[in-house]
């Protein structure tokens, strides 16, 4: 089964391979409200964790969306730019924004699994 971490900026990454799938969480979704505009970066791009490379827009806010891991991005998700709103209705799934093809795999451990990322959004109540 895939790994999944969380960041406290709320991205997530999915880890298949040697490859980190990356978007926002569907806590971050539910909070912007309707998707209706996301770029992610393009293939080629070396990114560090911590840095903003995607943007998301809704009808309330724009986001930026930081590298949860460093690594190159390896492809975007053209899907969830021509159709934004596939965010919102699978932010975990089909809504993701880009792979990353990890420099650092160790970086994940700074990460929070899913029951820590469970833990840390009550304390946001």
């Amino acid at each position: 089964m895939a790994q999944i971490r969380y960041s406290k900026d709320h991205e997530y990454i999915r880890v298949e391979g040697g490859e980190g799938i990356v978007g926002i969480s569907d806590h971050a979704q539910s909070q912007l409200g309707d998707v209706v505009f996301a770029e992610a970066p393009k293939a080629g791009r070396q990114v560090k964790a911590g840095e903003a490379v995607a943007v998301v827009e809704s009808v309330k806010a724009a986001s930026d969306v930081f590298a949860p891991a460093s690594g190159e991005v390896v492809a975007a998700n053209a899907e969830v730019e021509a159709t934004p709103g596939i965010i919102n209705e699978d932010a975990l799934g089909r809504g993701w924004l880009f792979r990353l093809k990890l420099a650092d795999p160790s970086e994940l451990d700074a990460l929070m699994d899913e029951s820590a990322y469970a833990a840390y959004l009550k304390t946001l109540d």
